[in-house]
């Protein structure tokens, strides 16, 4: 491996952290967050909902099996940098097409290793999420220092203009073969699913595998831009919609909020992430910046209505604020067991519902992929959704 040129990350409190470059050379800028998932790099960087962000992986080797073409979520990478404390030399995954340092060098994301990434995770839990600027370029720390405090808040800023599809297309890949495992229980995963459910996915951000686990329980999705409006999406004649993850505040993406407004009641609503905070807005409900977030696949959520709990997969950096979901038609569904903070709604009398989790697991376990099966018993009406008591049968 060449010698690879130094690389220095500063935050905006004036913590330093010097290191050595991989991948793209440059300059990156944004809020400085971490996420504690052992595996998954690919995912995390190909993701929309982190545009914006310097993502630091708490999991000391990163890159030790490559990168391929099936594990992006996205068409390109999305966060800003990635920040760990030991990149693979080599990589060693029968799957693996390339290495992490080369295909970032060829998608233009700058990485740094070397630094002690407990010490800066440890900032962040204590400080909360900062901003910050990693350099190639620019190895004067005071100069990035000031860069970093002179960036925008992570709060106020609508990021999903940035990574929302700009026309309509229909989307018609499922699970690749060596994933294939039937949601309905069965040994029929080849067989068609009857009928199968037109939807629409409002692109906020939504990454692939959310739109490949809709095909495997049996959606034809159209995904739409963003700024679609009620009438355009209800020109679809759709059987359900579904709101998709995204990157930054929900509160300055207004003209999704009154979309859902409008479509609220008309027909079965799913949301996912950014989705759930839009959803629960458009329904009267506030949300707020979580102090460092949560990112990870290991993260506990206690399902109310069963009492069970699963292991989640989660990225986002707002919340919603549980106690002014008691003016709003919602109710809660799901808790966070980390923080106890909101992690799923629903109505029955809108048919409409949506998790602040990620069930389609990329990376992450299994444990709620059920959630796409909930929507399309809702859709074909063979459930109700009451709070607290979560699903029943109809």
């Amino acid at each position: 491996m060449p010698e690879q040129p130094p690389a220095l990350l500063v935050l905006a409190d004036g913590s330093v952290f010097r290191g050595r470059a991989f991948g793209a050379a440059g300059e990156r800028v944004g809020e400085v967050v971490f996420n504690t998932a052992m595996t998954g790099y690919q995912e995390v960087a190909t993701d929309p909902s982190y545009a914006g962000q310097l993502v630091c992986m708490t999991y000391p080797h990163i890159g030790n099996y490559g990168v391929n073409p099936e594990d992006a979520e996205a068409a390109r990478p999305w966060a800003e940098a990635l920040i760990v404390r030991e990149l693979s030399p080599r990589a060693s995954n029968f799957r693996s097409e390339e290495d992490l340092a080369a295909w970032f060098e060829r998608t233009g994301v700058v990485g740094i290793e070397g630094i002690d990434t407990r010490r800066l995770t440890r900032i962040l839990r204590i400080r909360g999420a900062s901003n910050g600027v990693l350099s190639t370029e620019d190895l004067d720390e005071r100069s990035l220092e000031a860069k970093a405090k002179a960036a925008p808040s992570m709060a106020g800023q609508d990021l999903v203009q940035r990574v929302t599809c700009s026309e309509p297309y229909a989307w018609t890949e499922g699970w690749p073969a060596r994933w294939t495992r039937d949601p309905r229980g069965d040994d029929a995963a080849t067989e068609p699913w009857d009928p199968v459910y037109r939807i629409v996915a409002l692109d906020f951000g939504v990454k692939r595998n959310i739109l490949r686990s809709l095909v495997a329980h049996g959606f034809a999705p159209t995904v739409m831009p963003a700024t679609a409006s009620a009438e355009e999406i209800l020109a679809q004649e759709p059987d359900g919609v579904f709101l998709s993850n995204g990157p930054g505040d929900p509160e300055p993406v207004t003209y999704a909020v009154d979309t859902i407004r409008k479509l609220m009641g008309k027909v079965p609503l799913f949301g996912i992430c950014l989705g759930h905070q839009l959803l629960c807005l458009a329904g009267g409900a506030r949300t707020y910046k979580l102090k460092f977030g949560h990112r990870g696949a290991n993260h506990p959520v206690r399902d109310h209505a069963t009492g069970a709990i699963e292991i989640t997969s989660q990225n986002h950096g707002f919340a919603v604020d549980t106690a002014s979901l008691a003016d709003t038609p919602w109710g809660p569904t799901h808790t966070n067991l980390n923080d106890m903070t909101n992690a799923g709604i629903a109505c029955g009398d809108l048919a409409a519902f949506s998790v602040q989790y990620h069930p389609e697991a990329a990376p992450g376990p299994h444990d709620a992929q059920h959630l796409f099966m909930r929507f399309r018993r809702l859709i074909a009406g063979e459930a109700v959704l009451s709070c607290p008591d979560g699903l029943e049968e109809a």
